[in-house]
């Protein structure tokens, strides 16, 4: 089954950017699933999950601003939850469609959770890929260490390595996974060498957010309403077991689900991943 790429114009503090997404299965089905990655990932982490459940929803996967081939942002700042929100609901306002359900990584779980918080929203079920309330400065440290550092690579096999090594972290993946896991967001450059496919300045405002303690979004978390579901990584740095556990015991009440051997974050690559995912926005 294949694709159609698209595009759809928002606004923001510094003015018009172009978002890109992907949108699988019948483009009439009223039935709309929405996927988002996470902070340096792209759209295309979604394939192996939409192929899956594009026979049941329009499976609709974006680009947030700054990665994959949606326009990078004139002014940095603009790199924040707030605005993010903002373009998905100019994207669900494309789709002209009253409900949607959102499955998120890591950043696009917070984004998916900021927007099932408010009164109104059009989230119906939430599916939340290894982040909370709670985010620990441990994990916040890692992955300050390396996003924005903008690498180069001679070669697409080096910067192959290089996210095998960076994103260890996901579990025992195939060569083909991560195959497709790098050939999306690298690019070459004019002079033969390889780069990230996302802006390196959304990093700024990520790091300038850090005081130094954990994140806590509690309160947005207690608003949530809609059924919830929480997948953790066993090995997580950045969801501990306490915040999970108690993200099925307050708030929307979340199912929660553990995946063995893996850390931050499970992508939904996965058959057994993909199955958990599927089983819970498939419940009636």
């Amino acid at each position: 089954m294949e694709f159609r790429l698209r595009s759809v114009q928002c606004a923001g503090p510094a003015g018009l950017h172009r978002m890109a997404y992907t949108e699988w299965g019948d483009p009439r089905n009223p039935k709309v699933l929405v996927c988002v990655h996470a902070l340096t990932r792209n759209c295309r982490d979604f394939d192996f999950l939409a192929r899956a459940l594009a026979s049941h929803y329009r499976v609709v996967c974006p680009d947030i601003a700054g990665r994959g081939l949606s326009d990078w942002l004139k002014e940095p700042a603009g790199y924040a939850i707030p605005n993010y929100v903002a373009d998905v609901v100019t994207l669900i306002a494309r789709l002209d469609v009253e409900m949607v359900d959102w499955v998120g990584i890591s950043m696009g779980g917070l984004i998916g959770m900021a927007l099932a918080s408010m009164a109104g929203t059009p989230v119906r079920r939430l599916v939340l890929s290894d982040v909370g309330p709670e985010i620990t400065s441990e994990s916040i440290q890692r992955i300050a260490s390396y996003v924005g550092t903008d690498p180069r690579w001679a070669s697409f096999e080096q910067a192959e390595a290089y996210i095998r090594t960076v994103s260890a972290p996901f579990g025992k993946l195939t060569d083909e996974q991560w195959w497709h896991m790098t050939e999306h967001c690298v690019r070459q450059d004019s002079d033969g060498s390889w780069r990230f496919r996302y802006d390196p300045k959304i990093a700024e405002p990520f790091k300038a957010s850090f005081s130094g303690g954990p994140i806590d979004l509690w309160p947005y978390y207690e608003r949530v309403a809609c059924p919830t579901l929480v997948v953790r990584g066993a090995e997580s740095d950045l969801l501990t077991r306490e915040t999970w556990q108690r993200m099925g015991s307050c708030g929307p009440r979340a199912k929660l689900v553990e995946i063995p051997e893996v850390g931050h974050a499970p992508m939904f690559l996965t058959d057994d991943q993909i199955a958990v995912a599927r089983d819970f926005l498939l419940a009636s």
